[in-house]
C-alpha cells in the first residue's frame, strides 16, 4: 500500500496526515510514503483536481493506492477501518 498526500506549509490536517502516514510507515503498514507540498511544486487546487478526478477545495488530499481517500478525517477512518493501526502493533 501505497500513500500519496498533497498538502500545503502550515495545514495542521497536512501536518496530522502526515504524522499519521508515518507511523504507519515507520510500522511496516504501508510499503511508502510520498508527500506532496503544492506550493513548492506549483501545484494549483484546479491541478489538483484534474488529478483526484473532482473539485479540490482543501488540503491535504490524499490517495492510497492511487484512489482518493479524502482528507485527514478520511484517512484517519481509512486507517482504522482497514485496522492498519492493529497490523502496525505487534501482536
Amino acid at each position: 500500500m501505497f500513500v500519496v498526500i498533497y498538502g500545503r506549509p502550515g495545514c495542521s490536517f497536512c501536518i496530522r496526515a502526515l504524522q499519521l502516514a508515518k507511523s504507519l510507515e515507520a510500522a511496516s503498514a504501508i510499503e511508502g510514503l510520498r508527500y506532496v507540498d503544492i506550493h513548492a511544486e506549483g501545484i494549483t487546487k484546479a491541478d489538483l483536481g484534474k488529478t483526484i478526478g473532482k473539485p479540490v477545495h482543501t488540503v491535504p488530499q490524499i490517495l492510497v493506492d492511487e484512489t482518493h481517500v479524502g482528507g485527514f478525517t478520511e484517512f484517519d477512518r481509512y486507517v482504522r477501518d482497514h485496522d492498519l493501526l492493529a497490523v502496525a502493533s505487534p501482536r
